[in-house]
């Protein structure tokens, strides 16, 4: 990167809002230009050798693939400058203090993104490979004990109410709905909508509560109040505000495994 040219940023986030937003807060920055996104760990790994980016915003907690495997497979030496981007999880933010390495919290405050680009920048400017490798390796090694399902299983979904954007609390879910190419998630008496099927959200939510009672029905164990049984098979759920769900036979027998 030569002085006076822009610095060339890839978003790396499993969630759209959060992407929406970090482009969004990128494009408002002098001297910064987004150059791609990716909405999971594969398509990073191609992406950050095909387009070679200067820094790189990183997500830690991802399906599937997380930060952590992807800068394991890209590996430390061929890695570009990396902010990571991550919900408070202090164990590994006590990681990435210890090997001096740079993290935006989520949900993201636009004066730490802004000083984290400004570190970035001079970082890179600095031309301090050597020191970055070793940065990374460390981390590596500090998360390597780590159970990449606990990682990986977020704490909070993003979601869109209106103009607002918020961030929900995976544990005060009651259950999720099949809409098509999304999934309602019901908070109590609010609802809202996220883009994703139901297979793929629960598999992002593996380590949670969430066992599915339907094809197009999910629910969360622990707010659960009453399971009955019904003529043909079938169970009436009634949750801890009064719901009733039903549970289709096909999916009695976890249900009521888990529930034991």
């Amino acid at each position: 990167m030569r002085e006076g040219d822009a610095l060339r940023v890839l978003i790396i986030d499993d969630e759209a809002l959060a992407r929406d937003l970090l482009r969004e807060l990128l494009d408002g920055m002098t001297g910064v230009r987004v150059v791609g996104e990716c909405g999971d760990g594969l398509a990073a790994i191609d992406e950050i050798g095909r387009l070679r980016p200067d820094l790189v915003l990183l997500d830690v907690q991802m399906p599937e693939v997380d930060g952590f495997d992807v800068l394991q497979r890209v590996g430390a030496d061929a890695m570009p400058e990396v902010v990571f981007v991550t919900a408070h999880e202090e164990y590994t933010l006590r990681a990435f203090r210890v090997n001096a390495l740079d993290y935006v919290l989520k949900p993201i405050d636009p004066e730490r993104l802004g000083e984290a680009i400004r570190h970035a920048r001079r970082r890179i400017a600095s031309g301090r490979r050597a020191a970055a490798v070793e940065q990374f390796e460390g981390l590596l090694e500090a998360m390597d004990g780590r159970d990449r399902a606990q990682r990986a299983a977020p704490r909070r979904i993003t979601v869109r109410k209106g103009e607002t954007i918020r961030f929900v609390d995976v544990e005060e879910l009651t259950w999720l709905e099949a809409a098509r190419n999304y999934v309602r998630l019901h908070v109590g008496d609010e609802t809202f909508l996220v883009r994703s099927t139901l297979k793929d959200l629960l598999r992002t939510l593996a380590e949670g509560p969430f066992v599915r009672i339907h094809r197009s029905a999910a629910v969360n164990l622990a707010k659960v109040d009453e399971i009955r049984p019904l003529p043909g098979g079938d169970y009436a759920v009634r949750l801890l505000g009064g719901e009733k769900l039903r549970a289709s036979r096909t999916y009695a027998d976890d249900l009521l495994r888990l529930a034991h």
